[in-house]
Parts: structure tokens; C-alpha cells; sequence
């Protein structure tokens, strides 16, 4: 590990995560997905995810609806990232595939919180090289902003002073429905199997 994990957050929503101290604000009985949840989330989950408008790899602007179609696991990171995001986006990836063998279809999508070197044609060549039915987004640095403000992200680049600087930012994949919108999130840690069993909970009780 580098620089490039969740840094100091003090009175964000990140931090809280990553204490685990975060709590459920409603009972399970108005829960529909009570049995698939691993984690609480301070003030529901609607407090996570909403519209954004990004760029895809072929340079054509598209907004959250645009992209997701179906159960879609999400994460935001950056092509130079030298460890966490290839095996990050790679165990997502493999959760994916887990899903298809059951019949389950999901789409896996990568968005860059690093704008400044990863062009749509950079960011869409990480993603196919993947997994075949991953989507990549870019977009300029207000629009990523935006979008990973919608979903209570972290990233700050490192001062390097050079091309081949670091960002540091959160980790955490999100598991987000076309209808109802973001649901879980998973650490690090998930196996990919564990990811398909929690995915596919998800998907059986939508």
C-alpha cells in the first residue's frame, strides 16, 4: 500500500465508514433489503448516490441514467493507480462473472477521479481491459467532483510536482439498482464470492 487509501476525514461520511461506526436510522421492517445488508448507513441510503453527468469512452457525455440500465456495481478510482484500483476494479470484475454463471446480469463501471490524465480513451481502454462489459467515465474536474460528491467519495491528488503523481482516495465499490438507487457498499476486504452472494440477495429482493 501507498498513499493512495482513505486519508484523515474528519466529520465525513468516509471516516465513518471506515470506523464502522456507522448506524441504521430505520428499522428493518421498512427495510425490503434488511437480510442482504453487511452494513448500516447514518441517515439511509438515500443519503448516498443521485444523478451525475459524465464523459465515456467515446468522448459522449452521459448521465447516470444513461449508464445504469441494471444492477450495477460501482467504483471510483484512477488508471495510474499503481495496486489498489487493478485489483479493486479486477475482484469486481470477477464478482460480475460470478453473477453471470447464476443467470444474473450486472454492470461493472469505473469512474476516474483523476480527469487531468485520464481522457476517455485512456479511462475506456483500463476498463476493457478488465472485463469486457465494463464501463469507463471521465469527465472534467467539475463534473467528477459532482459525482463523487453524490456519493460521499474521497480524492485529493498528491503534490508531486510531476506527471507521475498519486491520488489518494477511498476505496469502497457501490452497489447501486436502476429504481432504487444506491443499496451497499463493499470494502476491500469482500471476496469477490462474497460480493455475488450480497449482489445477488440485492437483485432477488429489488
Amino acid at each position: 500500500m501507498n498513499g493512495k487509501l482513505i486519508a484523515p476525514l474528519a466529520a465525513t461520511a468516509v471516516a465513518a465508514i471506515v470506523a464502522g461506526t456507522w448506524f441504521a436510522t430505520r428499522s428493518a421492517d421498512d427495510d425490503q433489503f434488511a437480510q442482504c445488508r453487511a452494513s448500516q448507513i447514518a441517515g439511509g441510503t438515500d443519503t448516498i448516490g443521485g444523478p451525475f453527468e459524465l464523459i465515456n469512452a467515446a468522448g459522449e457525455t452521459v448521465t447516470d441514467r444513461d449508464v445504469i440500465t441494471e444492477p450495477s456495481i460501482l467504483y471510483f478510482g484512477y488508471t495510474f493507480c499503481p495496486d489498489v484500483c487493478p485489483l479493486d476494479t479486477a475482484r469486481n470484475a470477477e464478482a460480475v462473472d460470478l453473477l453471470a454463471e447464476r443467470g444474473l446480469s450486472v454492470t461493472p463501471i469505473f469512474i476516474s477521479v483523476d480527469p487531468e490524465r485520464d481522457t476517455p480513451e485512456v479511462v475506456g481502454d483500463f476498463a476493457a481491459n478488465l472485463h469486457e462489459r465494463m464501463i469507463g467515465l471521465t469527465g472534467t474536474p467539475e463534473q467528477v467532483k459532482a459525482a463523487s460528491a453524490a456519493y460521499r467519495t474521497y480524492y485529493k491528488a498528491q503534490d508531486s510536482g510531476d506527471e507521475y503523481y498519486l491520488v489518494d482516495h477511498s476505496t469502497f465499490s457501490y452497489l447501486v439498482l436502476p429504481d432504487q438507487g444506491f443499496v451497499e457498499f463493499f470494502r476491500r476486504e469482500t471476496s469477490p464470492e462474497e460480493m455475488a452472494d450480497a449482489v445477488a440477495c440485492f437483485i432477488d429482493k429489488a
